[in-house]
């Protein structure tokens, strides 16, 4: 049985930072992609970037140059670095693999 894990979301002022990060067990992690999605109050949960199990990499085009999604493979781990951060960045930030989801963190960006 797949489990992930988010942490790292919180309270963020525009223009701020934040590293959201992902635990996975109950599947081989090195030959699976990772998505990171997310769900805005009121609105449809949008996809906003996966990585390969070779490393490769694609954004939604609202958080490119702005988001870096990477993996630890020997840690099976994926993170989300997050920069610049907009108000409408604001959303719940669940990580996903072969149909299954996390938990949720989540993610407010306000002053």
């Amino acid at each position: 049985q797949v489990q992930l894990v988010e942490s790292g979301g919180g309270l963020v002022q525009p223009g701020g930072s934040l590293r959201l990060s992902c635990s996975a067990s109950g599947t081989v992690f090195s030959r699976s992609t990772m998505h990171w999605y997310r769900q805005a109050p009121g609105k449809q949960r949008e996809w906003v970037a996966f990585i390969t199990r070779d490393g490769n990499t694609r954004y939604v085009d609202s958080v490119k140059g702005r988001f870096t999604i990477s993996r630890n493979n020997a840690e099976n781990t994926v993170s989300l670095q997050m920069r610049s951060l907009k108000p409408e960045d604001t959303a719940v930030y669940y990580c996903n693999t072969e149909n299954n989801w996390g938990q949720g963190t989540q993610v407010t960006v306000s002053s």
